[in-house]
């Protein structure tokens, strides 16, 4: 790839990782997990995006494991966010979310892998020394897919309509099916109602939605469906 990882401190006698996520029950399981192994420890741990950034500043951890949802905050944006400040630390996303909706959203944003929470328990570890060995790692059915999508471009697949929709309206319209409001979207994402609305309305266009209350119905029945 074009762009050379920064090599993990070998100064260190322990690769020190940063825990971003808002339930304090998962970090604490993941670290539980971690700090088994002779050469990986949790060196920190944050609920939302201000503590992430602030714990990076102080803890320079050698890999972050960051969750989509967060308190007051998005994952995918985060991710953004610390490739932009720091592009070769290295991030891996475990979410409770659609790996084949967000996994290549996340790698495009800079992370280098994506496990759900399901798998977490058995192949966290794996899929720490697989980005710390400057690989991506990914479910094998996700890899396939995507390799699937880069080889047969235009095929006879069709792609479900929410994957057509940009990080930033996939936000907003997962927060629609979790019930929150335009005011309380705009308070989420730290962005102008009228922006969500401009948002909303261009969700309904790509979805080929009528009415706001069609948006409504689908957005609840699509975010359970994927919670399930």
């Amino acid at each position: 790839m074009a762009r050379r990882l920064q090599s993990v401190s070998r100064s260190r006698k322990r690769i020190h990782i940063l825990l971003v996520d808002d339930h304090p029950l998962v970090r604490e399981r993941l670290a539980e997990l971690i700090n088994r192994e002779p050469d990986l420890v949790v060196c920190a741990e944050a609920e939302d995006r201000h503590q992430a950034i602030e714990t990076i500043k102080s803890h320079r951890p050698d890999l972050v494991i960051v969750d989509i949802t967060l308190k007051n905050s998005d994952g995918v944006e985060l991710i953004k966010d610390i490739h932009s400040r720091w592009p070769g630390l290295l991030m891996l996303v475990v979410s409770m979310h659609d790996e084949s909706l967000y996994a290549e959203r996340v790698l495009r944003a800079g992370a280098r892998g994506y496990i759900t929470k399901q798998e977490a328990t058995r192949s966290i570890l794996r899929a720490i020394r697989r980005v710390l060995e400057g690989q991506i790692f990914l479910s094998e059915k996700i890899a396939s897919q995507i390799i699937g999508r880069l080889t047969d471009a235009g095929s006879a697949t069709t792609p479900e309509p929410v994957q057509s929709l940009a990080d930033r309206e996939l936000q907003v319209f997962e927060l629609t099916g979790r019930g929150l409001n335009t005011r309380q979207i705009a308070t989420h994402l730290h962005i102008g109602v009228k922006t969500v609305e401009t948002y909303r309305h261009r969700i309904r266009e790509k979805l080929k939605l009528e009415q706001p209350t069609d948006l409504l119905r689908f957005a609840i029945a699509w975010t359970h469906q994927a919670q399930s």
